[in-house]
């Protein structure tokens, strides 16, 4: 694995809010999302700039987090702190930002934007940076609840013959084996998954038997996002691979996890676990337990579907991720060119120097409404 020596001086830290419709809207059982809201952090020194971008909704469905909490985390607690004291290398970040609590949506995208800002003064790719080899990703897509299974199937078959190799379902009690059933029945041999976002109870376990008739390749986070030991039982019960999504935030959730046979599959997030440091090491972990990891989207812009492809090139993510083409989700990408989704179902990883993409300076005037500059004090 490559390292980056010397210091990072940052003379400063910017904060854009970013707001961009969505072509059309995404239902999960949290809800229904018309436009995606995040603040595009960027770190900058030495004449170079790093860019992340947060993954904080509006409101705390996914997790505690909001846009307005990662704002005054970044701000007032987080900045400062890197501000204060030249960085010698990315992995410091999440050891000088540990004694504040939980918070690893604004953790994660300092942490992002200086490992892009560590890739460029290297001029290397962030992915031989973190370890990683392949170039060329296999990516799935993820579909949102549908009113009716007709039009769920008409969605499906269109992203399938795009040439995406996985299709997430979203589900929800009421909304789920029909509606898989009409997938699975349109496309026999398509590798299918179901993602409950927490929305199912143990006493919901007759229904997700119900799942293994489907031939699911797992289904993700049913039960509370906090928990571990209700999947364990869960997992006991079922024959479809149970994939932790929302209850894994760091190496020690994942190694407790698979020791207690909670999970077979892990989804790992980098705004969920606080960055790249802290997802190699999960990675690391489910790959010593011959766990499969796969990297789940967050309706990311060109920014953060970057850093999902260079975290991906790493050895044990074996599962097609959420990182689709950006025509996906936007009618125009914040990077250009945006991504696109090769003939044979991959996303090429950038080549140049860190996430190997930048927000275009034209497009971030139209689509940020509020920008601010953070200066050592």
């Amino acid at each position: 694995m490559s390292r980056v020596t010397g210091t990072l001086e940052i003379d400063r830290i910017t904060l854009d809010y970013v707001t961009m419709p969505l072509k059309t809207p995404f239902e999960t059982s949290f809800g229904v999302e018309l436009a995606r809201h995040f603040y595009l952090v960027g770190v900058h020194g030495g004449g170079l700039s790093g860019y992340a971008e947060t993954v904080a909704a509006e409101d705390p469905l996914y997790n505690e987090e909001t846009n307005q909490t990662v704002h005054h985390m970044i701000v007032d607690v987080m900045a400062p702190r890197l501000l204060a004291a030249p960085i010698s290398h990315p992995d410091e970040v999440s050891q000088r930002l540990r004694p504040f609590r939980g918070n690893r949506m604004a953790k994660a995208a300092l942490e992002m934007a200086i490992w892009d800002w560590f890739g460029q003064r290297a001029a290397a790719p962030l992915y031989k940076l973190l370890g990683g080899a392949r170039t060329d990703i296999p990516v799935g897509v993820s579909i949102g609840i549908q009113p009716t299974p007709m039009e769920l199937v008409a969605i499906a078959r269109d992203f399938w013959a795009r040439g995406y190799r996985r299709l997430k379902i979203k589900i929800r009690p009421g909304m789920d084996i029909v509606p898989l059933a009409a997938v699975r029945e349109a496309l026999p041999d398509a590798p299918i998954m179901a993602d409950a976002n927490s929305a199912y109870t143990l006493d919901q376990i007759p229904v997700l038997k119900e799942l293994d008739q489907l031939n699911l390749m797992m289904v993700e986070q049913p039960l509370a996002e906090d928990d571990i030991i209700d999947h364990a039982v869960l997992q006991r019960a079922i024959q479809t691979p149970v994939c932790l999504d929302e209850s894994i935030r760091t190496r020690d959730d994942a190694r407790k996890a698979i020791e207690l046979g909670a999970c077979r599959v892990i989804n790992i997030k980098l705004g969920r676990v606080g960055g790249f440091s802290e997802a190699r090491a999960i990675h690391d972990v489910a790959a010593q337990h011959g766990v499969a990891v796969w990297c789940g989207g967050m309706l990311e812009s060109g920014i953060g579907r970057a850093a999902n492809l260079h975290l991906t090139t790493l050895a044990n993510f074996v599962l097609p991720g959420d990182t689709s083409a950006s025509d996906r989700y936007f009618a125009e990408d914040l990077i250009d060119p945006p991504f696109r989704l090769t003939d044979h179902g991959t996303l090429a990883v950038p080549e140049g120097p860190g996430i190997g993409v930048a927000p275009d300076p034209e497009r971030m005037t139209r689509y940020s409404s509020r920008h601010e500059e953070l200066r050592p004090s």
